[in-house]
């Protein structure tokens, strides 16, 4: 395996990743939430970082950067389209563009709506993909800046991908996003059993990630939008998927339960 991924908790629900190119010895921090976790992870780790990987510019994703580059000298990467809003970027990049983390290679997936210009990461041969915030488990990003048809052509781009794909999202989110799905999609019994699995993750105080993008496939109403049962749920049967994909993050946003 040439790269490993690293899993830990910063800030107050953020997800850190540390992904480690075996044979080059590089180490990228997916997104820059907590100088300091960020920093206790490599200790652990044993690790040197030299790489930052930015998917966004919302400020919970890109704190730390200018601490983490100064004190290790590190290459920063981002969204060419977000490079007025983030400080520090060495290195902008596009979607459709390649990222090399030593042998590593990252294709660039674009996914706006969250943000207009957020990326994603995916390490194809190792079946890792870095989300920030456009996908979650069970769950999206909130629209702040983007349209339903764009964001609902980002999750399309994403969906395609091979279900063995591990999903490694910028957020925990999984037990909030579990009963607003179950709320659209009661009978779905794939989104039972991957609730069921969320709750009991954090009964014992472990991460709900990686998920696995196959289960998402099957349980995520985002991902689902093209699909009869959540036309019918949001009373918009015949229309187009992304028109469906509104109405659900609508319903998510004015969501109590």
């Amino acid at each position: 395996m040439t790269l490993i991924v690293d899993v830990f908790q910063a800030r107050t629900d953020n997800y850190g990743y540390l992904a480690h190119d075996t044979q080059s010895g590089r180490t990228a921090a997916i997104d820059a939430p907590e100088v300091e976790a960020i920093k206790t992870a490599l200790l652990h780790r044993g690790w040197m970082l030299s790489d930052i990987l930015v998917t966004h510019h919302h400020r919970d994703h890109v704190e730390g950067i200018g601490a983490l580059k100064a004190e290790f000298g590190v290459t920063v990467t981002g969204p060419r389209a977000e490079a007025d809003k983030i400080e520090g970027l060495d290195v902008l990049v596009q979607p459709g563009e390649t990222v090399m983390l030593g042998k590593t290679a990252f294709e660039v997936i674009f996914t706006p709506g969250h943000t207009l210009g957020h990326v994603c990461y995916f390490d194809r041969p190792g079946l890792h993909l870095f989300t920030g915030d456009a996908l979650f488990s069970l769950g999206c990003g909130r629209m702040f800046e983007g349209t339903p048809e764009p964001m609902w052509e980002g999750l399309e781009r994403l969906r395609v991908l091979p279900d063995d794909t591990l999903v490694y999202c910028g957020h925990e989110y999984s037990e909030a996003n579990a009963r607003f799905a179950l709320s659209v999609d009661p009978d779905n019994l794939d989104l039972k059993l991957k609730a069921e699995q969320v709750r009991t993750l954090r009964q014992a105080g472990r991460f709900t990630v990686p998920t696995r993008l196959g289960d998402e496939k099957a349980a995520n109403p985002f991902l689902r939008a093209d699909m009869p049962a959540l036309a019918a749920a949001t009373n918009l049967v015949g229309a187009a998927p992304w028109q469906v994909f509104a109405a659900l993050r609508k319903a998510k946003d004015e969501f109590k339960g």
